[in-house]
């Protein structure tokens, strides 16, 4: 299964909109080098979203964009739901992750519930760990292989 990636996007904080960037270095055991998410003590090191997820929302008439829902990396042509933990993927040249979380709970009400009355990062993203670092870009192939 291959898609590409639409949108690399970074915060400083948690619980906030990303802001999109060309490319970025992902590092091993960590995530995103600048994004408040990355860190090596958690499985949660980089958040994925479908651009098929987020045109669902604009088609309610909501004005959001990649990296709205706080989401690492918007991602096209991959139905993530259906990559199981453990899915492993390379975005890039080099980038390998896994999957290790589908969906999450959210604690809080975010920016975009209290806009739309819903939000599909909890019901429709995907969390992976970085097995292998690089840099990867806008445009970039990412390759699911099968769980090992």
């Amino acid at each position: 299964m291959k898609g590409r990636v639409v949108s690399i996007n970074i915060s400083d904080k948690r619980s906030v909109r990303k802001k999109p960037i060309k490319e970025a270095v992902l590092k091993t055991n960590f995530g995103i080098e600048g994004d408040a998410h990355a860190s090596s003590k958690w499985h949660r090191q980089v958040s994925l979203l479908a651009l098929e997820s987020i045109r669902k929302m604009q088609a309610m008439g909501l004005k959001v964009n990649p990296g709205d829902f706080a989401e690492n990396i918007t991602t096209e042509g991959i139905d993530l739901l259906k990559l199981p933990v453990g899915t492993k993927m390379t975005i890039g040249d080099n980038v390998e992750g896994e999957v290790s979380q589908i969906g999450k709970k959210c604690h809080t009400r975010c920016e975009i519930y209290n806009q739309a009355g819903d939000c599909i990062m909890p019901k429709e993203g995907i969390f992976i760990k970085i097995l292998r670092g690089g840099s990867i870009k806008e445009g970039d192939e990412i390759t699911v292989s099968s769980k090992e």
